[in-house]
């Protein structure tokens, strides 16, 4: 059993790319991980990883090793965690990830009601603006707005999301009020730039069924969608933000929504995931879970 706790313990540092992390998911101090490594590199008479202030990197051997000893650890987790699911149990980690904004207001208000189902439970939330590669990360379920993603796992749409246009009372008093789309030109507007390629992104709107994009002047820009949303509160000019942040502030009289009739309706929150036959139980729980709460919400 030590030699197994060690082997469990080195992969699962390796995976992480830290004792620090890997103490912290294990729930214990990182001097314990970091013994365990060092006493199994002294039973096997080899050093199995280079370790330096900034970056951990495995050896000829610990490379070797490891690369023996995953599947192994692998099978062994999967039947634990087959019992513990037979008798109404999960654990383990959770690996969820999503953009910034999407993760704290619809994403996080999930976990806290799944973990409760499920004490046993730990979850590793990963904030990304960036597209994240559930495969290469090992993550075992991804938030994102949009369908396109890497190949070989499966997308399911979970809710309408909806760009609204908006302005602050305040804005609208000092400037006035648009009244057609070509009238946003003579605004203050906000921008959102995307973090992964650093462009603006397009505002959009529906006329006679088609969806036209145009640019618009932004006097103020920012890769943060929380950022662009208190910006429009603050008075600073009209932007097009998420329905899902907007929609509320709308209903307490915060914001005011323009220009409704030509609002889209491409836009969706998507989860996805390895092939479910490849998925832990935890996993398969947890998107069940997120499609029944954010499909109801979405419904009304």
């Amino acid at each position: 059993m030590d030699d197994l706790k060690a082997l469990s313990t080195f992969a699962r540092v390796v995976e992480l790319g830290s004792f620090r992390r890997a103490a912290i998911e294990l729930g214990v101090a990182p001097q314990a991980t970091s013994k365990l490594v060092a006493a199994l590199e002294g039973r096997l008479g080899v050093r199995l990883l280079h370790r330096t202030t900034r970056q951990l990197q495995l050896t000829e051997e610990g490379a070797r090793l490891l690369a023996q000893v995953t599947p192994a650890l692998s099978v062994i987790r999967t039947a634990m965690e087959g019992t513990r699911s037979a008798r109404g149990e999960v654990g383990g980690t959770l690996r969820v990830t999503a953009p910034r904004s999407v993760g704290q207001h619809l994403v996080l208000p999930l976990i806290g009601p799944f973990m409760e189902l499920h004490p046993a439970l730990r979850v590793d939330l990963e904030l990304e603006d960036r597209h994240t590669d559930i495969t290469a990360a090992q993550i075992d379920v991804g938030f994102r707005m949009g369908a396109g993603v890497e190949r070989n796992v499966v997308v399911r749409r979970l809710m309408d999301l909806q760009h609204w246009i908006c302005a602050a009372p305040a804005y609208l008093e000092r400037h006035g009020r648009p009244k057609t789309w070509d009238d946003l030109s003579r605004h203050r507007c906000t921008g959102f730039r995307y973090v992964s390629t650093g462009r603006r992104a397009p505002w959009e709107y529906q006329e006679a069924g088609n969806t036209v994009h145009t640019d618009l002047p932004a006097q103020f820009e920012t890769n943060d969608v929380d950022a662009e949303v208190a910006a429009v509160l603050g008075g600073i000019g009209i932007g097009q933000l998420p329905s899902y942040l907007a929609a509320p502030l709308v209903a307490q009289g915060l914001l005011v929504r323009l220009l409704a009739r030509h609002t889209t309706e491409r836009f969706g929150l998507y989860v996805y995931y390895a092939q479910r036959a490849h998925l832990p139980p935890r996993a398969r729980l947890f998107i069940d879970f997120a499609v029944e709460r954010l499909q109801a919400r979405d419904r009304g």
